[in-house]
């Protein structure tokens, strides 16, 4: 992790504006599309991270305590889905030996989610559509000669970032800098 670099940021201009180039992805070849997502995450992930984090940062200006409460309620809910994966012996001698406490328990806890539900939807929000525009920008955007050179550094191993190590982590690395 130590050798592990941050990329630089890219201008505006080539992230955005006049230099940048876009074009729809030809969805008949997965492979092509699935390769141009993979550099331009790559390529541009401190413009991506910069870009979520604003975005997150003007929700949570507009609706902190719902952003609050709804990434709580996130939290606790893939929590309780662990815990309760792990424990399920348990928890089905509770509900056989307690039925009426197994019963309130449910209908509190969905009352709770339902009353927090609009915390959750703007948690969701915060989250979902800031990468959706990431993938929706990393679709469209065309490569430039220095994104393909600085993709084939992070594939051959001379520059490590964190997005590669995520792309490594979820089964891409081999496609990424081709």
């Amino acid at each position: 992790m130590a050798d592990v670099q941050p990329p630089p940021l890219r201008s505006l201009d080539d992230f955005l504006l006049s230099s940048a180039r876009f074009a729809v992805p030809d969805v008949r070849d997965l492979d092509r599309w699935n390769n141009r997502i993979i550099n331009n995450l790559l390529y541009y992930q401190s413009n991506y991270f910069l870009s979520i984090l604003g975005f997150l940062l003007i929700v949570g200006y507009l609706q902190p305590f719902q952003l609050f409460v709804g990434a709580m309620v996130v939290t606790l809910l893939f929590l309780g889905f662990v815990w309760a994966a792990e424990n399920r012996a348990p928890i089905r001698r509770f509900r056989r030996n307690h039925p009426a406490v197994a019963v309130l328990a449910i209908l509190l806890v969905s009352y709770l989610f339902i009353s927090v539900l609009g915390g959750v939807a703007v948690f969701l929000f915060g989250i979902a559509f800031p990468i959706l525009m990431v993938l929706v920008h990393a679709s469209v955007r065309l490569r430039s000669l220095k994104n393909k050179l600085e993709n084939k550094l992070e594939s051959i191993g001379l520059k490590r970032t964190p997005m590669g190590l995520l792309l490594e982590a979820l089964g891409q690395e081999q496609e990424a800098g081709s």
